[in-house]
């Protein structure tokens, strides 16, 4: 008697197991196929590199006037021409371009200083804390932020530093609300509640938990505020209220070349246009990583 034993068929493919993707993974992954976010970090890129190169890639030295050859076009000797009194435009568009962005990074750095710990204990503790430092900050919301900015450079006096004092206090209130709405929010997760049941509490429960989980919202509002920051010191510049007269600062060329708009227009068209392409690629980066940090937008 023969027992016959049925065996099952052996697949003829079988499949690789692939180890799981990590987050940071499914992050690069989108931000590599986005072509907008692509694009805007090499435009970012190239700016940082000019800012700390400034130096080395100016042809002429910036503070060099020669009347003789003012508001002169683009030529062999002055790849973008000359301003109103001879200076070359190239060079001094290089060093703005290191203004310009340290403006930006400072001027952001001090409104995630005093904003996001704000937020942070006002969404935490709740009730009178979070009430007076939220009107506090509905306050200084109700004032347009250029206008708010233009009022303290005129209290503190104008220059460069103020500017930037200025730019990064306005934006105290943009962080403050974000970071608090992100806390309420994680605050009720399941691991924070697991972790106050074993004993964390207070500023441990704070930063070791709550904190990190918003670290997200705070680099995609930077990248943005970064380009708001650059856009309103060269709007201080313009209107006189930010670096000195002859400083190289891309508000303050587009003011002294305004002048001369008709008859020698690559005066301010350049400015125009290194302003125009940071903040581009600025906003091209926070874009690409809002919607690459949304998990909503995971699969």
């Amino acid at each position: 008697m023969s027992v016959s034993t049925r065996t099952s068929p052996v697949p003829a493919r079988m499949e690789t197991l692939r180890p799981p993707t990590s987050n940071l993974q499914l992050v690069m992954r989108r931000l590599v196929r986005s072509p907008g976010t692509v694009a805007g970090a090499i435009i970012v890129l190239i700016f940082l590199l000019i800012s700390a190169t400034a130096p080395l890639l100016a042809p002429h030295e910036i503070d060099r006037a020669i009347f003789s050859q003012a508001r002169q076009g683009p030529s062999a000797d002055y790849l973008l021409g000359t301003d109103e009194l001879g200076r070359d435009l190239f060079s001094r568009l290089l060093y703005g371009a290191r203004l310009s962005l340290t403006v930006g990074l400072i001027a952001v750095g001090i409104g995630v200083v005093i904003g996001a710990p704000l937020g942070l204990i006002s969404g935490y503790l709740g009730g009178r804390v979070d009430l007076i430092v939220m009107r506090l900050m509905d306050i200084m919301l109700a004032f347009p932020s250029i206008l708010l900015a233009i009022l303290m450079v005129a209290a503190f006096g104008p220059s460069l530093n103020n500017a930037m004092i200025a730019i990064g206090i306005v934006s105290v209130p943009i962080y403050a609300r974000l970071i608090r709405s992100s806390t309420l929010t994680i605050k009720e997760q399941l691991f924070v509640e697991a972790s106050r049941s074993i004993g964390s509490k207070g500023s441990r429960l704070l930063f070791y938990h709550i904190f990190p989980n918003t670290l997200a919202p705070i680099v995609v509002q930077s990248t943005l505020q970064i380009a708001v920051a650059i856009q309103a010191s060269a709007a201080l510049g313009f209107l006189g209220l930010g670096a000195g007269p002859d400083v190289p600062e891309w508000g303050n060329m587009l003011q002294k070349g305004r002048t001369y708009i008709l008859s020698a227009p690559h005066i301010v068209i350049f400015p125009g246009l290194a302003i125009m392409l940071v903040v581009l690629g600025f906003n091209l980066m926070g874009d690409g990583l809002r919607d690459a940090l949304d998990p909503r937008a995971r699969r």
